[in-house]
Parts: C-alpha cells; sequence; structure tokens
C-alpha cells in the first residue's frame, strides 16, 4: 500500500509542495486509488501535480469528518474528476463552529453546502462496507478518553450552539492482502476509543493506524496536557501497530508521544510517502 501526505500543516523535506493547516491522504491498493480528505482548499491540486499524483484517476474519496479543513479541496477535485465516489457521513453537512474567545464570533469551520450537490456524493448513515477492500465505520460507544481540545468545538441547532459529538466522523479501514490499515482524520472520538470500536467490530490486528490525535494547541501547553498525552501513548504502545500522525496532532504533543512509543510512531509532512 502506498500512502502520499498531499497536505498537512507542516512542510517536510519535500521542497516543492505547500504547507496548510488541514489534511489529505492519497492510498494507493491493489484495486483502489482513494484520497482521505482533500484538504483545506485547491492548493491539492497544486501539491499532486509536484508529486506526480494524477488525481483524475482516483475512484474513491472518503470525507472523516464534516469540518472545512479535511473538506475544502473538494470542490476543487471534483471539477477535475467527476466519476470518483465521495462517501461522507449525512451529518457532515450540519453546522459546525469553533468558540474562539469571548470576545469574538463563533468561527463557522463546517463544509462547503455545495458539495451536497455534487451527483457523486454518497451519503453514508453509520457503517458501510464499500467492497472487499474498503469499510467504514462510526464510533458509537465511548469508554476512553476524549481529546480535551474537543471542548471548544460546536454544532449549531437553530439558534443554540451545542457541544459537538461527532456522529459525523468515520473511520476508514483498508484490508490489503494480509495488511490491515485504519485511517482517521482527527480521532475526534478518541483515537483509543476509536482503535477499541474496530476491535469490537471486525476484530483481527491493525498493522498500521494513520490519523491525527487533535492534541495540538495554539500555545500554552500545560502539565495536564502532557499527561493526557503521556496516557494516550502508554494505552496505545500495547498494541503491536505502527502509528503514523500529523495534523492535530501537535509538534509537540508528539515529541511527548514519541518518547514513549519510539519506533511504533512517525510523523508524516507534507509531501512524505510511506509504504505499508
Amino acid at each position: 500500500m502506498k500512502i502520499v501526505n498531499i497536505i498537512e500543516n507542516e512542510k517536510g523535506e519535500n521542497v516543492d509542495v505547500v504547507a496548510s493547516h488541514g489534511l489529505c491522504f492519497y492510498v494507493e491498493t491493489e484495486k483502489h486509488k482513494i484520497l482521505v480528505d482533500a484538504g483545506p482548499s485547491d492548493v491539492i491540486l497544486e501539491n499532486a501535480k509536484a508529486l506526480g499524483l494524477d488525481l483524475t484517476l482516483v475512484d474513491t474519496l472518503i470525507l472523516t469528518h464534516g469540518h472545512y479543513d479535511h473538506s475544502g479541496g473538494i470542490m476543487a477535485f471534483a471539477s477535475i474528476n467527476p466519476n470518483a465516489k465521495i462517501y461522507m457521513q449525512e451529518k457532515a453537512l450540519r453546522d459546525y463552529y469553533a468558540f474562539d474567545g469571548e470576545d469574538l464570533p463563533y468561527r463557522y469551520i463546517g463544509v462547503d453546502k455545495a458539495i451536497a450537490s455534487l451527483p457523486n456524493v454518497v451519503l453514508v448513515n453509520g457503517d458501510m462496507k464499500i467492497d472487499d477492500e474498503l469499510f467504514l465505520f462510526v464510533v458509537d460507544t465511548i469508554s476512553d478518553l476524549l481529546p480535551s481540545t474537543n471542548k471548544r468545538l460546536l454544532r449549531k441547532e437553530g439558534d443554540v450552539y451545542l457541544k459537538d459529538n461527532f456522529n459525523h466522523e468515520q473511520c476508514l479501514v483498508i484490508n490489503c492482502g494480509k495488511k490491515t490499515v485504519l485511517f482517521s482524520g482527527c480521532a475526534h472520538n478518541g483515537i483509543l476509543n476509536i482503535i477499541k470500536t474496530f476491535k469490537r467490530k471486525y476484530g483481527g490486528r491493525l498493522s498500521a493506524v494513520v490519523s491525527g490525535f487533535h492534541l495540538m494547541k495554539k500555545s500554552g501547553y500545560t502539565k495536564d496536557d502532557e499527561d493526557e498525552e503521556t496516557y494516550i501513548a502508554e494505552k496505545l504502545n500495547i498494541y503491536g501497530t505502527k502509528f503514523f500522525t500529523c495534523h492535530c496532532t501537535g509538534l509537540e504533543p508528539f515529541k511527548v508521544m514519541k518518547r514513549i512509543l519510539q519506533s511504533k510512531l512517525e510523523y508524516v509532512y507534507s509531501g512524505d510517502e510511506k509504504r505499508i
């Protein structure tokens, strides 16, 4: 399985790509050419060209959840590839906001509603088997830690802002030969809950997990933050799984987790390619 990070927050060694707050992975399997998310804007087209990736050959796009930094490039992608199926939870089309402080207005962070009019969009309600290689699932039971950074993220119902319960988030499982790989955009439902849900629904061992962990803050990391990062890393260390992270994990939390997970954890920068 070939995995290329088309875009994420940090620029790696590839000088020809742009870094931007968001996420888009290109994944090539025996049967499929896939995009997992589409980044924040049409910059995915520029980066894909710089990386030698022909997005017109992509047959499947998976939107992990209803935020702009994962969906902002969908319309640009659809303009050059009108045939790829776009799978998203139907609740991803609802209104999502961020709370940035008492003196600031609520900031819309949801998807472009024009996406819903694309003829190749497949609205999913819960789990779905796409074929023998691709599966989508949602977290329906929370039994472990949720990212503390979720607390500023909201959904709007009518005129009321409510805490987002992230029932618009879905994960992708790819079975490729003897390898099973799980993709999650931001793991808003908690990476530990996501892995537990996978185990309960599918069983078996995960060869790799590719996901942000949503631990990043703009500034001011505290001892409580480090304790949260340590707890997650120690729990992940139990699994015989390779973890690739990026985007919303943040470089400082990554360093904390890396000390515990060591070779089990890698950061994937914009333009990086991995083989599984």
